[in-house]
């Protein structure tokens, strides 16, 4: 009861520190940011993707216009019943999307002050023959869900750079991992973290670029994901930005007894609600009105001195 009744003024987070990318800095402690995410594909969990670049261009507006801080592009499924698709596939879907961003923002207006603006251009994929151009093509965080069992990726961060986000997860992906057992999860998350920091750095990315995320749902049962959400704040010792995917997951559906992925939007609010309280930075949803919503009325009313307290006035 202590951590679920600890103000947010004494959030573990709220240490200054900054997220670099290219030429461009997030300073903290600010705002959580919301990532929203796109995705090109016609197979999403969700089902709210789509394989068409005018769409997906069209929808970038409409993040932009919600309020999205940064916006996730993803041209792959992350769900293990699907097939992978191919390099080439993924590239051809991903690169007129990513070219296509910043002329797609270009003119819009910040919903408010605190919006990050213009929003970081993150790609979501895992094989360096896509992340290499993608990152060429502009993206601003490499959003690598392999877990980084190499260099490779961090290397093209590193000549780009562009961040990096390094999620927890084991076994390659596309491959069904619900078997994993963690005698301490937390621990794995520390251990794990410190190893491909270390990696990452040693390929040249610096610290400041580095974001981390526990993956909730990867490889991991659901009382690993609940325990990740009650002991986040334990994460916070590595003084990075902890990107928290709270958004439809399986853990709320087997909490809640929902399989339709659509309906997770309450218990989404309420894993949001934990991870702001808990330290985590970004939080990647699907509905960006919810998520918007939720941080502008969370934070204020449990910390009113807060320094973006007032931001939700039009810029």
């Amino acid at each position: 009861m202590v951590a679920l009744k600890r103000s947010l003024k004494e959030n573990p987070f709220r240490n200054k520190m900054e997220l670099i990318s290219r030429n461009r800095r997030i300073p903290f402690p600010r705002r959580p940011l919301i990532m929203g995410i796109l995705n090109i594909t016609d197979d999403s969990f969700s089902g709210d993707g789509r394989i068409d670049t005018g769409w997906a261009l069209g929808r970038v507006r409409e993040m932009v216009a919600l309020g999205a801080d940064l916006i996730d592009i993803g041209a792959e499924s992350a769900r293990t019943n699907r097939e992978a698709i191919l390099p080439e596939e993924e590239r051809r879907r991903l690169i007129p999307v990513l070219e296509g961003f910043a002329p797609a923002v270009a003119g819009l207006v910040p919903r408010d002050a605190g919006q990050v603006f213009p929003p970081w251009l993150s790609v979501n994929t895992w094989r360096p023959e896509v992340a290499e151009p993608a990152l060429e093509a502009g993206a601003d965080l490499l959003n690598d869900m392999s877990a980084l069992p190499d260099d490779r990726n961090a290397r093209l961060c590193a000549k780009t750079g562009a961040a990096l986000l390094i999620m927890h997860s084991m076994g390659e992906p596309k491959i069904p991992h619900t078997h994993v057992h963690h005698p301490d999860i937390m621990e794995t998350l520390r251990v794990f973290f410190r190893e491909k920091m270390a990696l990452a750095m040693e390929a040249g990315v610096p610290r400041e670029a580095l974001v981390l995320d526990p993956g909730i749902d990867f490889a991991k049962q659901a009382l690993d994901n609940l325990r990740i959400y009650h002991e986040l704040d334990t994460l916070c010792e590595f003084e990075r930005p902890i990107l928290l995917p709270v958004s439809r997951k399986g853990v709320i559906g087997d909490t809640l007894g929902l399989e339709n992925p659509t309906d997770r939007d309450a218990g989404t609010a309420a894993c949001l609600v934990a991870g702001l309280r808990r330290g985590a930075a970004i939080f990647r949803v699907h509905n960006l009105e919810m998520a918007w919503h939720t941080i502008r009325s969370v934070d204020p009313l449990e910390n009113p001195e807060a320094a973006w307290f007032g931001e939700g006035r039009p810029a």
